[in-house]
């Protein structure tokens, strides 16, 4: 009968004979297809009532957090399955920040390997640097002299305050702690002109050296360090004024982003991250290098394996990284700070001009009026480099972010045959899913900044 092709008033579905294929009950509600991100639906017309009472309990909003993300630390992009507000699925996507900077090692000389590495992991250059060249000095089989060791251990304790204030800083801010960041980079910047002053430059130093560090500190730098330690004492305790005793701050960690040592193992997850879970697991006391045995300090560590754990560690280790600094300034005593062997030495006796770089006088005249030989080696050094014996090595020490270690493998050249780095913010990011799968999208903030990932340096 005609009357059965008319539109159904109480559902408003159209029966018509142009509506009749919506009303077939054996139509489907929306023609799809599978993408890598999930299940995509073009939806024109039918009756929605009826597509979302099917579809409520089994499909899933699939949305990207970054690349472009205030809150991805770089250029992050996570893709979330979500389910409501809560995560049912997270995948982490590398690779917008790709410079190739192993493959670049590999077409220069072992010197000039410094100023790539040192771009990877930027808020931490100093420890890229030491890990590569301490690789280097093992192929070589020598040891930088002792003042140039310890110029590295303060060095990088001083790097190390300045990457985790960043943590506090960027972490703050997304969690909607504005007075963080202020805070953070307040006293960050207070560690970048500290660098600045005793190596040249606030970030990317190049400072240290296969077989020392590129120059001796400046004559009155124990009154510089001396200063920066009195003003990190008086203004640390204000954090845990501002946050370990706030409620809202509090709250906002603790029980978010869990990942238990168990699961820390078995993700290949170190540094604070690991500690955060209960495990003492420190390179500098693990496996010392460069004289960090001589040194008295702690390893904080939480049983919370949190996000509220992981603040807590970093701030500790900020005190600990002063009690080192502190202990620098007794050690450090006068001597040479690249070794004697001037086939390896460049650049060699390095006096500060108005730059912050050159070559002393005496040296220029030797080189440029005195000995033809000199000159014909300076050349030499400066554009072909030194041989390193053949062979591999692999160098690890403890990066603000976990073990940071160097593969360095050499054919006898005055190049890197491969140079490949284990990054531990591209180890730690696995570790993302386990924190986040099962918790609320606001949560993912909090677990990405308690990883701390560098995108340099996992895209490296």
């Amino acid at each position: 009968m005609t009357t059965d092709r008319i539109a159904d008033v109480s559902t408003g579905t159209d029966t018509t004979d142009a509506g009749r294929d919506s009303a077939d009950s054996t139509a489907e509600y929306a023609e799809s297809r599978d993408t890598t991100e999930g299940r995509i639906y073009h939806v024109s017309g039918g009756d929605w009532d009826d597509v979302l009472e099917d579809a409520q309990h089994d499909e899933r909003i699939v949305i990207n957090m970054g690349p472009q993300h205030p809150s991805t630390h770089g250029v992050l992009r996570l893709v979330l399955e979500l389910e409501g507000e809560t995560v049912t699925q997270l995948r982490s996507v590398i690779g917008y920040l790709h410079t190739g900077i192993e493959k670049n090692c590999e077409y220069r000389t072992w010197t000039q390997g410094v100023t790539f590495v040192t771009r990877m992991d930027y808020l931490s250059p100093l420890f890229n640097e030491l890990g590569y060249c301490l690789g280097v000095e093992k192929l070589l089989g020598i040891k930088a002299p002792p003042r140039a060791e310890l110029i590295r251990v303060l060095l990088c304790e001083i790097n190390r305050i300045g990457s985790h204030l960043v943590y506090i800083a960027t972490g703050g801010m997304e969690l909607g702690a504005t007075t963080a960041m202020t805070f953070g980079f307040r006293e960050r910047e207070e560690v970048l002109h500290l660098l600045e002053y005793l190596t040249g430059l606030r970030m990317n130093h190049a400072f240290i050296r296969p077989g020392g560090v590129a120059q001796d500190l400046p004559v009155d730098w124990k009154e510089k360090v001396s200063e920066f330690v009195q003003v990190m004492d008086k203004r640390l305790p204000l954090y845990d004024k501002l946050f370990t005793g706030q409620p809202i701050w509090r709250n906002r960690l603790k029980g978010v982003g869990y990942l238990p040592v168990d699961a820390c193992l078995a993700l290949g997850v170190t540094g604070p991250v690991l500690r955060s879970a209960g495990l003492p697991w420190d390179l500098r006391k693990i496996e010392p290098y460069s004289r960090y045995d001589e040194f008295e300090f702690d390893v904080p560590t939480s049983t919370d394996a949190d996000c509220w754990g992981r603040y807590l560690c970093r701030v500790e280790e900020m005190h600990q990284s002063l009690r080192i600094i502190r202990q620098c300034l007794k050690k450090i005593e006068p001597g040479p700070v690249m070794v004697e062997d001037r086939k390896i030495a460049w650049p060699a006796q390095l006096s500060i001009s108005s730059d912050g770089m050159g070559n002393s006088l005496e040296h220029v005249r030797k080189i440029m009026g005195q000995s033809m030989e000199s000159l014909i080696h300076h050349f030499k050094l400066v554009t072909e480099g030194f041989k390193v014996p053949a062979g591999q090595v692999y160098s690890p020490i403890e990066s603000p972010r976990g073990e940071l270690g160097f593969h360095l493998v050499s054919d006898g050249g005055t190049r890197p045959v491969r140079v490949h780095v284990r990054e531990p913010s591209f180890v730690n990011l696995q570790s993302l899913s386990a924190m986040s799968e099962g918790g609320l999208v606001a949560d993912v903030i909090a677990a990405v900044a308690s990883v701390d990932p560098v995108m340099g340096g996992v895209d490296r």
